[in-house]
């Protein structure tokens, strides 16, 4: 393996998989499995997709802290090995399961960014090792299913758009099944949050407006180094590091294929799918950020093209929403905008690096502002039927409806 800064600086330091990896190997699927007993529905999921023309290896960590419960380190353990000998019949060189069992890690560090992390480290030195550098690395979870075309659609994905660094695959929970009635409106009225949000961000204009969620997101092997790996967050890991992959541009949606996430409830992360769902069981409802705080948004981006060549900054403050002018007042915005004027050439880089400073984590920053100081968050089914009449001009009928044709949308977009 020839040098890298990456695997030498920052990668995880532990090569856990001592095999060489096919010539031919495009796509790598990593999988963190925290006390999970219901891994191998997901890996039959995936051992059921339509084989690419690449070879595949899909690598899990199945991971626990030096803090975790015995019952958790037994269910590991119990996992560990029943994944092992259900892959001894199912191995071939084309598609190829590898377990790491990555125990007692460090409480600080001990969580699904570390263990996604040491998934994408590994498939990093994977491609390394076939001078492979635009390998795909795609992001899935031990309690997640698939359609079968998930794989070829991947590697189909990624040879028609060369230039993408990475994409979100688009996803559906399951609205129906073997759990109580309640745990599937909670997980509609979930991911109807989700989706309200980031078609939120697409009615006020925003360049990143794409989906974040962990068991549905790919990205190249090369880009993935660039920009410093998988970081170590307990929780958000996964909106934290596509972000930062958004920001390169060339940013793209899978959508010819479908990831299933669980709708279960977990307490296993303060927030996230399992988690709302546990909220949703408490209160009967999910809330959402008020309509309100996006027509703000919106306001203030129409006017930005003003920016470059302002003056007066007190006089263009008092022309906005008061929640987005207290925001910036807040912020420092004046000093700010000298800065992204100071390191333009013209209104076109100024608007990229207004950008850069308007990201999607200034964005999320001023939403729970206004949350907390203006707008009280409103049902996620009012928020909802709101946008959809707004963006398109359709009324919906409940939380059900307003989901179903979000996405539609989303499918076709």
């Amino acid at each position: 393996m020839s040098k890298n800064i990456y695997l030498d600086r920052y990668a995880y330091p532990t090569t856990f998989i001592n095999s060489l990896p096919p010539d031919s190997l495009g796509i790598v699927v990593t999988i963190p499995c925290f006390n999970e007993p219901n891994l191998i529905d997901s890996l039959q999921s995936l051992y059921n997709c339509n084989r690419p023309n690449c070879a595949t290896e899909i690598i899990v960590v199945i991971n626990d802290g030096e803090h975790s419960t015995s019952s958790v380190k037994s269910q590991n353990r119990i996992t560990y090995h029943e994944a092992i000998q259900w892959a001894e019949c199912k191995n071939t060189p084309k598609l190829y399961f590898h377990f790491i069992y990555a125990e007692n890690l460090p409480k600080k560090h001990a969580g699904v960014g570390l263990a996604r992390k040491i998934a994408m480290d590994e498939a990093v030195k994977r491609f390394e090792a076939i001078g492979n550098s635009k390998g795909i690395i795609s992001c899935f979870d031990a309690d997640t299913l698939c359609e079968t075309n998930y794989l070829t659609s991947l590697e189909k994905h990624f040879e028609q758009n060369p230039k993408t660094f990475g994409c979100s695959i688009y996803f559906e929970h399951p609205l129906g099944g073997e759990l109580p009635p309640s745990n599937y409106q909670a997980i509609i009225d979930y991911e109807l949050f989700l989706r309200y949000y980031t078609n939120g961000l697409k009615y006020v204009g925003l360049p990143y407006a794409y989906q974040t969620v962990g068991s549905s997101m790919a990205v190249r092997s090369d880009v993935y180094q660039k920009q410093g790996g998988m970081n170590k967050r307990h929780a958000g890991e996964d909106f934290y590091f596509l972000h930062k992959i958004i920001a390169l541009g060339g940013f793209s949606e899978l959508n010819s294929t479908t990831v299933i996430p669980s709708p279960r409830q977990s307490d296993r992360v303060p927030f996230g799918t399992g988690k709302a769902v546990s909220e949703w069981m408490n209160n009967n409802e999910l809330y959402a950020y008020a309509p309100q705080t996006f027509t703000d948004i919106k306001n203030f981006l129409t006017s930005s093209d003003v920016l470059w060549e302002i003056t007066k900054i007190d006089t263009y403050l008092d022309s906005l929403p008061k929640s987005i002018s207290t925001f910036l007042l807040e912020s420092d915005f004046e000093t700010e905008l000298n800065r992204i004027k100071t390191n333009s050439s013209n209104s076109i880089s100024f608007i990229t690096n207004f950008y850069q400073w308007f990201n999607a984590f200034k964005v999320l920053k001023f939403i729970h502002y206004a949350r907390d100081h203006y707008y009280p968050n409103v049902p996620i089914a009012e928020a909802a039927n709101w946008l959809l009449k707004k963006q398109h001009s359709i009324v919906c009928d409940g939380s059900l409806d307003a989901l179903l044709a979000f996405r539609e949308m989303d499918k076709s977009s």
